[in-house]
């Protein structure tokens, strides 16, 4: 049997669970969930729910990895048995879970990299022939080209995932993590620049609780489920490539930390511009795609901010690609022992290729499919992550907490050199034995009364 894979560097692990972490979920779809949810109020209750819950619950996760050395499946299925509990099903709907999101994630990255090629292109062309080119309507109106730009997007992914854990994932984002943060950087204090900003920053952190929902709660878990990847088994499998020596605790709140502080950073770096170009906060997930190429076109030196801005977008979608990728072919090796891992992922990206016909063509073949009035791609958006990631993140939870000794969390937790670590364990094992399922209950219970209400 082959050796399982491992991190080279604790670096090299840190920079991979954050790049996973730091994906379209942070650059893309906070600032628009953000805006429905009414600015400041929200992201006060994101980043709280973000350290007191998904801080902890990251930890289980990367602990479950490292204590079986295996992924989700394998891990949950061991989980179930120790204990006698009926959560074996949680690792393989995550596994699914992972793939369906894949591929309509291939759909929106699609997106990204048309209109980073098309800024690319409007660096040597005029203002009328690089508005036409980027111009979301007719993009979403050819489904097939939407089809072409998401299988560009997942051979490239495909590419990454097929030279393993330190020679593809690792090296891959050694060389990325610092251009995308330099590029953060550099749009951050541009976009600080606009006239836009006093009311931006109004917007977000002037908290006005009153503009919280019933489903605010919910939309708040489902995203720190997202970007921490918890609920997927991405961070069950980063953990079953973890070194001995290294401390889960320490990984799983620097990484939370870190993701939480790129979160902000995305809406002050989004929002103003968006604010620049409609007067409005996002709220919708195709605007960003709608008005801000068309602004970054009118103003002096925008094209070349455009395509920085596409370009870092465009690294994020594929971090978050490689590890949702890198999940599925992760249990495919653990359980189909008899298939290496080149055949697993050329077979897992052609899977995740066919599913992604829906969602690529969900605006022209298929735009007569709504649900509630959204679209396809929103619609799976919403169902995925604001409704099933929550129930399948607290099955991975329960399955860990049951199939694990107290003294095996105890073990795991405590590093005989941290004398923190002894005051914060009662505090973790309190949130995964009653705080977590309390409160992703009521998110739940909460969200399906705004239905109602």
């Amino acid at each position: 049997m082959a050796k399982r894979g491992s991190w080279r560097t604790r670096f090299g692990f840190y920079l991979l669970a954050i790049g996973s972490a730091c994906g379209l979920g942070n650059l893309w779809r906070f600032p628009y969930v953000v805006g429905e949810n009414g600015g400041g109020a929200f992201i006060l209750l994101y980043v709280f729910m973000a350290l007191a819950i998904g801080a902890p619950m990251l930890i289980a996760e990367l602990m479950l990895g490292k204590n079986t050395r295996k992924s989700v499946i394998v891990a949950t299925q061991q989980m179930a048995q120790k204990s006698n509990s009926g959560f074996k099903w949680a690792g393989r709907f995550a596994v699914i879970l992972s793939i369906v999101v894949l591929s309509y994630y291939a759909v929106i990255s699609g997106w990204v990299l048309h209109f980073m090629t098309q800024f690319f292109v409007s660096l040597f062309s005029d203002y009328e022939s690089a508005s036409s080119k980027t111009n979301l309507a007719a993009l979403m109106s050819n489904g097939w080209l939407q089809l072409m730009l998401a299988s560009a997007h997942l051979l490239i992914t495909v590419v990454v995932v097929v030279k393993g854990v330190q020679e593809g994932l690792e090296r891959w984002i050694s060389y990325m993590m610092p251009l995308f943060a330099a590029l953060v950087m550099v749009l951050l204090i541009k976009s600080f620049s606009l006239p836009s900003t006093p009311e931006v920053v109004r917007f977000l952190f002037y908290p006005d609780f009153s503009k919280l929902t019933w489903s605010s709660l919910n939309h708040a878990l489902g995203h720190v489920f997202f970007t921490l990847s918890l609920g997927f088994g991405t961070m069950v499998t980063y953990g079953s490539y973890m070194r001995d020596e290294d401390h889960v605790p320490t990984a799983g709140f620097r990484v939370a930390l870190v993701d939480s502080a790129i979160s902000l950073i995305a809406v002050m770096m989004i929002f103003p511009v968006a604010f620049q170009a409609s007067n409005v906060p996002l709220t919708d997930p195709a605007l960003m795609f709608e008005v801000l190429p068309r602004y970054l076109l009118g103003i002096h030196g925008g094209a070349l901010f455009g395509l920085a801005f596409f370009v870092c977008l465009y690294l994020a979608a594929l971090n978050a690609s490689i590890g949702l990728l890198e999940v599925v072919v992760s249990n495919f090796v653990d359980t189909q022992k008899n298939i290496g891992r080149g055949r697993a992922t050329w077979y897992s990206g052609l899977v995740a290729l066919v599913l992604t016909i829906f969602p690529a063509l969900s605006s022209s073949v298929f735009k007569t499919v709504r649900f509630g009035g959204r679209s396809l791609i929103e619609g799976l958006d919403s169902l995925l992550i604001n409704w099933l990631l929550p129930l399948i993140a607290l099955a991975i939870l329960v399955a860990f907490y049951k199939g694990t000794s107290e003294k095996e969390k105890e073990t795991s937790f405590i590093d005989k050199e941290k004398f923190v670590s002894y005051s914060m364990y009662p505090h973790w094992i309190f949130v995964l034995k009653w705080a977590a399922p309390a409160v992703i209950a009521l998110g739940f219970i909460m969200q399906v009364i705004s239905l109602f209400w």
